[in-house]
């Protein structure tokens, strides 16, 4: 055998090599697979059950053992919520104080972000961890507090009080999540706003303000959403003619002697729905402020 063969044997052996390296890169694996559909089980399961709950006639909802898919169909269930004109109240009072929730929260988050972003101050990192810090207290401890001093200035069943509570604990993080936004943005463009003589206010307005949407968009979904969900804070600040879904839905239809647990899923499915729409509608802007948040400019 020449030398000339035994190179061209090496080249189709690592050939061969790299052909089966590369069919067991592109093998499926197993484990893999496995722990995808455990994720995917784990997070579609309760909504399966919550759809399936809403579908099932009450006197099936309680049957032993439980089906994984229903014998019967019902929409008795989603007729009795159109029936109810309290849940439109409920619905209401969620809108307004989500709503105004988001848009105030992003309203003082945006200039504390930036603040502690693009300026530097005495005490600005004891500052930012004292924000963070008020996370950290139990939800129920900050609740009697307020309790008490919306009682003290005549606040409490007022949309007031629960729009103020929730902002307390959706502005810390906003600030956080915007200061990041606000850190990739280079600070050349604000030297070049400078030099084209803009000011500060007219900088941060028209140069920073677009460039961070997405950061904005990202921040007033959170809030949005955390508000939407609160049943503490409503349940306890609000009066029956101010209580959002969450704490109406359960006091109509959980009583002493009974659970219309149908219903309840039925409801709970609807009240889903403006949520959902809204996550689809702004995923582009919070894929593009992920993204944003990730690049150091």
């Amino acid at each position: 055998m020449t030398a000339l063969d035994v190179e061209a044997t090496g080249v189709e052996t690592a050939h061969s090599a790299g052909k089966t390296r590369t069919r067991s890169r592109r093998r499926p694996r197993w484990g893999t697979w496995i722990a995808l559909a455990v994720l995917v089980l784990f997070a579609f399961l309760p909504l399966y059950w919550l759809v399936v709950t809403s579908l099932t006639p009450n006197t099936q909802a309680f049957s032993y053992p439980p089906r994984l898919f229903p014998t019967q169909i019902t929409f008795d269930n989603f007729a009795t919520i159109f029936r109810t004109p309290a849940i439109f109240r409920y619905l209401q009072n969620s809108v307004i104080v989500s709503v105004i929730t988001a848009v105030l929260s992003v309203a003082i988050s945006m200039y504390m972000g930036y603040a502690f972003s693009k300026f530097r101050f005495r005490g600005r990192k004891s500052l930012m961890y004292f924000v963070l810090s008020s996370q950290m207290f139990p939800q129920a401890l900050l609740l009697v507090t307020l309790y008490v001093v919306f009682a003290q200035f005549h606040l409490l069943n007022t949309y007031f009080a629960l729009i103020l509570s929730f902002t307390t604990f959706t502005l810390p993080l906003c600030v956080w999540m915007l200061k990041g936004f606000f850190d990739a943005l280079p600070d050349d463009l604000i030297e070049a706003a400078k030099i084209d003589g803009a000011g500060p206010w007219r900088t941060f307005h028209s140069v920073i303000l677009p460039l961070a949407a997405p950061g904005l968009v990202a921040a007033g979904l959170f809030a949005f959403v955390r508000g939407w969900n609160d049943f503490m804070f409503a349940l306890t600040l609000a009066g029956p003619d101010k209580q959002t879904l969450p704490p109406g839905l359960v006091n109509m239809f959980i009583t002493e002697s009974s659970t219309a647990w149908p219903a309840l899923m039925a409801a709970s499915l609807l009240v889903s729905v403006p949520v959902s729409v809204a996550f689809i509608a702004l995923q582009r802007f919070l894929v593009g402020g992920v993204t944003a948040g990730a690049v150091k400019g």
